[in-house]
């Protein structure tokens, strides 16, 4: 009998150039056949983020990891920003590898953008994973996601690196972890100031209210007990408006739970895989 083939964990980068000419990098992962699993990751780093998530996950989903433009390894600024241009991305790499409907799982920023690529492409979603992310940041937030960006053109990513450490990771986690906190900031600070400036504006700008109750599929929303980033109240407003949504509070965690809490994180995804083959 032939063996299934089976993906290199480690996955290696591929390349997709979209229609406005952008080239959006991703890897793939897990086991051709499984149910198939889009991870988008958060403002500032890329797709590493979910590393240990993928590991998690062996043997129960064929996975594809972007690095969303302006990250990692996909195109920089100068570029479209807008979060529509982020969800056609997601469905052009998708049309690339010849995948129609997946589950998705957000964090942070992707957590925007899988809203965004619900929004557009509801017919490709078969279920949906929010972590610790929002549907709008609030009414005071074109400025403040603009001030963040100055600021970070003004002073340098790294002047803000101890800041976001804090902010990201819980104190217990900072102190066992330090090589994953100094890995988090390496990418950090080899932003490009011009594609991040975009990028705050644009989740800043994002309000995705209105279509939350259209979302008639799966949904789990994800949320650290002490994410200042995106708060518990947030999580909390984003699972009442869609139908159905489930809310899970993660004792002690703060915003990137993918990282922080990767097991719970993986086990969260693989009961939405099953729920949405049901």
């Amino acid at each position: 009998m032939l063996q299934q083939e089976t993906r290199d964990m480690d996955g290696h980068y591929e390349f997709v150039t979209v229609s406005d000419e952008a080239t959006i990098a991703f890897r793939r992962y897990g086991t051709p056949g499984k149910p198939r699993l889009l991870l988008i990751h958060s403002l500032a780093l890329d797709g590493s983020i979910w590393t240990d998530v993928i590991s998690g996950l062996q043997g129960q989903a064929e996975i594809l990891c972007i690095d969303c433009r302006g990250h990692g390894w996909s195109s920089r600024a100068p570029l479209s920003y807008a979060i529509e241009r982020y969800a056609d991305d997601a469905a052009e790499v998708l049309d690339k590898v010849g995948w129609d409907q997946v589950v998705v799982a957000g964090c942070s920023m992707g957590g925007c953008i899988a809203q965004a690529f619900a929004v557009r492409y509801p017919k490709r979603v078969s279920a949906m994973i929010l972590i610790d992310t929002t549907a709008w940041y609030g009414e005071k937030a074109p400025q403040e996601w603009r001030a963040r960006a100055q600021k970070a053109r003004a002073e340098g990513l790294a002047s803000m690196a101890a800041f976001q450490a804090t902010r990201w990771f819980g104190d217990r986690f900072r102190a066992e972890n330090p090589r994953k906190i100094q890995e988090m900031m390496e990418i950090f600070v080899r932003n490009d100031l011009d594609a991040y400036e975009a990028t705050c504006i644009m989740l800043g700008d994002a309000d995705l209210r209105s279509a939350l109750s259209g979302f008639h599929f799966p949904v789990s929303v994800i949320v650290g007990e002490e994410d200042y980033a995106t708060p518990i109240e947030s999580a909390r407003q984003l699972a009442k408006a869609i139908p159905g949504a489930s809310l899970t509070i993660l004792p002690g965690a703060r915003h990137l739970t993918p990282i922080e809490c990767s097991d719970v994180i993986a086990e969260a995804i693989a009961k939405m895989i099953e729920a949405a083959a049901h």
